[in-house]
């Protein structure tokens, strides 16, 4: 894994200062386990760098069903795609079962935050559809929040359920409030202004991979909240699709060696770039952050406080956990 590490500002006071990482990796797609073993030798890799957070890509475990726009996916009562979901389904990630605790153990040895996105399959929704959720795990190794996304978007809904407004929270990390949206939700305003709300001063914004994604969203987050964002990519390469996986030939059809081509970067608060987006490599990005950037970027322009018009314009966030049955014993 590359690491590219950005020279931290020696102006920034001990108090202001925040390490953290962006981890660019593969999944060994569909492998729960084994995706997860890569997960855990990144945060050892952020941990010796000095990074207090570490964040890894949307759906990372066990993958983003890349099969769906390469295989027919939207024919209906279709073997092969109930097939492909199957699989799918089984290596989901069970946060109940125990399946993050390796994770959740390593942030407590190395007093690091995780931001991690996961397929989660959800007892409290029978246990047969999938959500796209994004976990923060506190450096204590407990899970703060499990964020499952709003709306998936495009072909994702052929294999995603909709989640819920839960994990619009944000959480206390050093001088910094973190928070954080999966992929095509950081487009939504009032998502984001629902952070903003709570204080935000550390965006992450995670996704499957693609420059198209990162290349100037995340800079407009940074210019609107006055915030630093992490856009935090998975990658994925022909090489790193197992040999058993099904219909890998018609997956793999157009030649291309890269399918996801990463694009992670740190942005600052006034939408530069810390580090250009970087592409086709794993990699672990590592910046030194200052809070009191953010405070002098708020001065002009502060989305919660002075530049907000509550009287006028408002917002109402429904933050329970939807579920199907309300049970009373």
């Amino acid at each position: 894994m590359q690491l590219h590490h950005i020279a931290p500002n020696r102006k920034a006071t001990d108090e202001d200062r925040l390490v953290v990482g962006v981890a660019q990796i593969a999944p060994v797609w569909l492998d729960r386990v084994s995706t997860l073993s890569k997960v855990e030798a990144a945060i050892e890799t952020a941990a010796s760098q000095g990074c207090r957070l570490v964040a890894f890509g949307e759906a990372l475990v066990p993958g983003y069903p890349f099969w769906i726009e390469r295989t027919d996916g939207a024919r209906f009562n279709d073997d092969r795609q109930k097939h492909h979901y199957a699989r799918y389904l089984d290596q989901g990630v069970v946060i109940e079962r125990g399946d993050l605790d390796g994770v959740k153990a390593l942030a407590c040895l190395h007093q690091i935050a995780v931001y991690l996105g996961v397929m989660e399959r959800a007892p409290d929704r029978g246990s047969h559809s999938l959500y796209c959720s994004l976990v923060y795990i506190d450096a204590a190794g407990a899970i703060q929040s499990v964020h499952r996304k709003l709306h998936p978007t495009y072909e994702e809904r052929l294999a995603w359920g909709q989640g819920d407004g839960q994990g619009l929270v944000v959480h206390d990390l050093g001088p910094f409030r973190v928070g954080g949206l999966n992929c095509y939700e950081n487009w939504l305003p009032l998502a984001r202004a629902a952070l903003y709300a709570q204080g935000e001063s550390l965006h992450v914004s995670v996704w499957p991979g693609g420059l198209h994604n990162t290349h100037d969203l995340p800079a407009f987050i940074a210019k609107e909240g006055r915030s630093y964002v992490i856009a935090c990519s998975g990658l994925m390469r022909a090489q790193d699709f197992p040999a058993d996986t099904p219909d890998l030939d018609r997956i793999l059809s157009d030649g291309a060696d890269i399918v996801a081509n990463g694009g992670s970067t740190i942005v600052a608060p006034d939408g530069t770039f810390l580090i250009e987006p970087v592409l086709d490599e794993e990699a672990l990005i590592v910046a030194e952050i200052d809070a009191s950037v953010v405070r002098g970027e708020r001065q002009n322009l502060d989305q919660a406080g002075h530049y907000s018009r509550p009287d006028v314009l408002s917002l109402s966030v429904d933050r329970r956990r939807q579920r199907q049955v309300d049970f009373r014993d």
